[in-house]
């Protein structure tokens, strides 16, 4: 009898499955990009309604592609981008929209943390740093603005825990997702700290139960299997987050391994065992026991290009509806890669959604510097590439500096990756060599090995080295390296002289 795994994936702008064998074979994969609302200055939001339908969608879609009895699936990984909250009540209804990690809404209840309670307390229980707006600040948020709602919380969840919901009827969190609810999460006993949690006023008994992230925390459902087109009594395992799933996928098991996406974050993650964590960066347990994971993350990566596509590129649009095996963003690269190291002069910051690693700011906003009639989309899209590699390569300094351990080459893996003018720009800012995994399937593809780890398929993540495999490698060139650091240093410099101008800004912006 065959053996299939399943792995379901949400980020913050689309959800993925596939099912894989027990060779690691990709059978099947589906994607759905998900609108995100923004209706108000620095909320950002998703339909919860829609994760769930989507879901069946998705796995009813591998099920059929793969042409495999659904039977023969022995286990189901998840995961999704972080933070992010999704509200239910005892009937497992959602309550009001889900909570996407471009979200910045809770500024104030940052502040009365600052407060009332400290950065460094809370650094040290958790970690990480209040200006990711995990879930609980998201909690404390809804508890200050919509107390009707917030009173019928059953569980608050991450997207992929409501998945999970979804599929078992049982509330869970796994410990690396755990960490992006914050203030009084203990990463280093993986537990909710309850005297934190009675200081802030935050029921321990609405968040979920945690667990390890190959821990099998319940069964498919008889309601759910008629959904989604699987069968009741399919394991699943408690998952891991997004990142980290793509990055199990690409073979990073090893201490020092690291791995670089560019979905709607740039986001590079570094495996370590130290916990002495940087907290500049975001640190939490990874997927793999005894490790864990820094990373460092500009908000809005690939995003960037989404951005220029949906609202600057109507024509390239529309073409994809013309024209087979056309994307816009193809074209945008291709217009992109005619444009010179430094994009004539143009410098941008890629703030559009605040900033994350290292600099911390929900204020930042986006700039174009020393615009010029003779610049183009093309030179806007080029320097939104370099904007993201620069801030990376602000972040991966601090890392270096700080003496962990990072292997090379650094192996790019998700998104926007596939670009190869952009992996070619990351490449030459940083110095170092690079390689692309060949078959990108990213999250989805780590959950299903996770399952397979989770059910005893796998005896443990060995495997994904084993059969990650590695192409387009990239030897950085010391010439164009030298002609960016000029640009990287006003790139520092532009945020430095505008940084308090945010500031203002956002008071004259800013809505409750």
């Amino acid at each position: 009898m065959s053996t299939y795994l399943l792995g379901i994936d949400y980020g913050t702008g689309g959800a993925k499955a596939c099912i894989i064998d027990a060779e690691l074979n990709v059978l099947s994969y589906a994607y759905r990009e998900c609108p995100v609302f923004m209706d108000k200055q620095g909320w950002a939001e998703n339909d919860v309604q829609m994760y769930w339908r989507i879901t069946c969608e998705i796995i009813q879609e591998c099920i059929k592609k793969a042409n495999i009895s659904p039977e023969n699936i022995k286990g189901i990984g998840t995961s999704s981008a972080l933070p992010c909250l999704v509200m239910v009540d005892a009937d497992h209804q959602p309550i009001n929209r889900a909570y996407n990690l471009l979200d910045r809404r809770a500024t104030k209840e940052v502040a009365w943390l600052i407060e009332h309670i400290g950065e460094k307390r809370i650094f040290q229980l958790t970690g990480n740093r209040l200006e990711d707006h995990p879930s609980i600040v998201n909690l404390m948020w809804e508890k200050n603005n919509r107390p009707e709602s917030f009173r019928r919380i059953w569980k608050a969840l991450t997207i992929d825990g409501y998945i999970r919901l979804k599929l078992t009827g049982k509330a869970t969190v796994n410990y690396s997702n755990a960490s992006f609810y914050g203030v009084a999460y203990n990463i280093r006993t993986k537990s909710f700290d309850q005297g934190m949690l009675d200081e802030i006023g935050i029921d321990r008994d609405i968040l979920p139960e945690t667990f390890p992230c190959q821990s099998i925390v319940g069964q498919v459902t008889g309601t759910a299997a008629s959904e989604t087109g699987l069968v009741q009594g399919i394991p699943v395992a408690a998952g891991q987050a997004d990142a980290c799933a793509g990055w199990v996928g690409g073979g990073a098991i090893e201490v020092g391994d690291t791995q670089l996406n560019l979905g709607t974050c740039g986001v590079v993650g570094i495996v370590h065992q130290d916990s002495t964590f940087l907290d500049t960066m975001i640190n939490f347990p990874y997927t793999v026991d005894n490790t864990y994971i820094n990373i460092f993350c500009t908000q809005t990566g690939g995003q960037l290009l989404r951005y220029i596509r949906d609202n600057f590129s109507p024509l390239e649009v529309a073409m994809e509806e013309m024209v087979d095996n056309y994307s816009a963003y193809d074209y945008l690269n291709m217009q992109a890669e005619k444009i010179d190291i430094g994009s004539d002069g143009l410098i941008a910051l890629p703030y559009l959604a605040g900033e994350r690693t290292p600099i911390w700011d929900v204020d930042a906003r986006g700039v174009i510097f020393g615009l010029s009639l003779h610049h183009t989309k093309a030179h806007i899209v080029r320097a939104m590439m370099e904007s993201v590699a620069y801030g990376l390569y602000h972040s991966y300094n601090i890392v270096k500096e700080s003496g962990k351990q990072v292997n090379v080459p650094i192996v790019f893996n998700e998104g926007g990756v596939k670009s190869r003018l952009w992996r070619r720009i990351i490449t030459d800012v940083f110095d170092v060599p690079t390689v692309l995994v060949k078959e990108r399937v990213g999250a989805p593809y780590g959950d299903a090995i996770l399952a397979g780890v989770s059910v005893g398929v796998f005896e443990d993540y060995t495997i994904a080295k084993e059969k990650a495999e590695y192409i387009d490698a990239m030897e950085p060139i010391r010439e164009n390296h030298e002609r960016y650091m000029p640009y990287y240093a006003i790139f520092r410099n532009l945020y430095d002289h505008v940084k308090g101008d945010f500031k203002d800004l956002a008071k004259l912006t800013k809505t409750t």
